[in-house]
């Protein structure tokens, strides 16, 4: 059983698990904080944004800009899907799984 580490910590189990597997201690008491709550899911894959393929080439385009993708303005849907998706791949990653993202909020690592 998993001793408990103060109120602060919402899933005890949880959060030693992760400290085992190297995590900081900030890092384990958000991420088994967010577990116990129900409004939240941290285990589950993606967000909340629609998949490229249901945006519009002009919503694509304004992304692709942001992130700076060269060669924007002469590709076609597809394109701007594969250089986004691409994109996301080569961002820096920080050694804790996060990567900074161009409108300077932290973003888990999916891959």
């Amino acid at each position: 059983m998993a001793r408990s580490h103060g109120p602060s910590i919402k899933d005890d189990e949880t959060y030693e698990a992760l400290r085992d597997d190297g995590y900081s201690k900030g890092t384990a008491a958000r991420i088994a904080n967010a577990k116990a709550n129900p409004d939240m899911h941290p285990s589950k894959k993606g967000g909340k944004s629609p998949p490229y393929e249901s945006w519009t080439k002009d919503d694509l385009y304004d992304r692709a800009a942001e992130l700076g993708i060269e060669g924007r303005s002469s590709m076609n849907k597809d394109d701007l899907i594969k250089a986004l998706r691409d994109s996301a791949k080569q961002r820096p990653t920080t050694t804790d799984g996060w990567r900074g993202d161009v409108r300077g909020w932290r973003v888990w690592r999916v891959c």
